[in-house]
C-alpha cells in the first residue's frame, strides 16, 4: 500500500502538534504548517517538511504546498486545525474583528481544501478533517464570532462531504471541548484516538460527521 502523507496546520505546537506526532507515528509522512518555525514538532517526527505561511493567504499556501509535493510527491490528508479564538463582549467586537475570524476560521480551510483538493483526486482516496468546537452547542456569550465561524465550518463540512464523496475523499469534523486542567477541561492527546478513526483506511463510509469530543458535562 501506498504511504500516505498528511498536511496539518497550526503543527508549532498543542493540538497540530500532538496530530502531527500521532499520525507520523501511524506510518503517515507528515508536512506541518504554521506562521512560525516548528523545531519541537520536526524534532518528534523522522520523515517531516516544515511549512511556513498565513494560512488566510492564498499565494502563500501554495508555495508552502509545492514544497510539501516536492518532497513528498503529492498528498492524501488534510487536518485544518489551525484558528484564532478571541473573546469579547459582542458590543465590543469591530468589523474588522470579525471579519478576521472568518479569514482564520473558515476561509483558511475553504483555501487549504481548494489548494490540496488537485491531489486527493489524483490519488483516488482522501481524508479532510475540520477541527470545530463544542462551543457551537454552549455559545459562550463572549465568543460570538468564534462560535459563529465554527458552527459555519460545520456546515462547510457536511455539504463537501456530499461533494466530495464520488472521489473517495471523506470529510468531517472533530468538536472539541475546551482546553485546560480544570473540571472538564481537555488536553491534545485526548483527540488523537477520534483523528485516527477519520483517517483510518477502514472510514471510508464515515463521512460528513462532527464528533463532538468535549468531555460531557462540566461538573457544576
Amino acid at each position: 500500500m501506498e504511504t500516505r502523507t498528511a498536511l496539518v496546520t497550526g503543527a508549532a505546537q498543542g493540538l497540530g502538534q500532538e496530530f502531527a506526532v500521532a499520525l507520523a507515528g501511524r506510518g503517515f509522512r507528515v508536512a506541518g504548517l504554521d506562521t512560525v518555525p516548528q523545531p519541537e514538532t520536526a524534532g518528534k517526527i523522522l520523515d517531516y517538511v516544515e511549512l511556513t505561511a498565513d494560512v488566510t493567504d492564498e499565494q502563500q499556501l501554495r508555495q508552502a504546498l509545492e514544497q510539501a509535493v516536492d518532497r513528498f510527491g503529492t498528498l492524501h490528508v488534510l487536518v485544518n486545525n489551525a484558528e484564532t479564538v478571541p473573546q469579547a463582549e459582542f458590543e465590543d467586537v469591530t468589523p474588522e474583528e470579525w471579519r478576521q475570524v472568518m479569514r482564520y476560521n473558515l476561509e483558511a480551510p475553504f483555501l487549504l481544501t481548494r489548494a490540496v483538493l488537485p491531489y486527493l483526486k489524483a490519488a483516488g482516496w482522501g481524508r479532510i478533517v475540520n477541527i470545530a468546537s463544542s462551543a457551537v452547542l454552549t455559545a459562550p456569550p463572549t465568543m460570538v464570532p468564534y462560535v459563529t465561524s465554527k458552527a459555519a465550518l460545520i456546515g462547510f463540512t457536511r455539504v463537501l462531504a456530499s461533494a466530495l464523496g464520488p472521489y473517495g475523499i471523506t470529510v468531517n469534523a472533530i468538536a472539541p471541548g475546551a482546553a485546560g486542567a480544570g473540571p472538564g477541561g481537555q488536553q491534545p492527546a485526548d483527540l488523537v484516538s477520534t483523528l485516527l478513526y477519520m483517517v483510518d483506511e477502514g472510514s471510508g463510509t464515515l463521512t460528513g460527521q462532527t464528533l463532538n469530543v468535549g468531555g460531557g458535562p462540566v461538573p457544576g
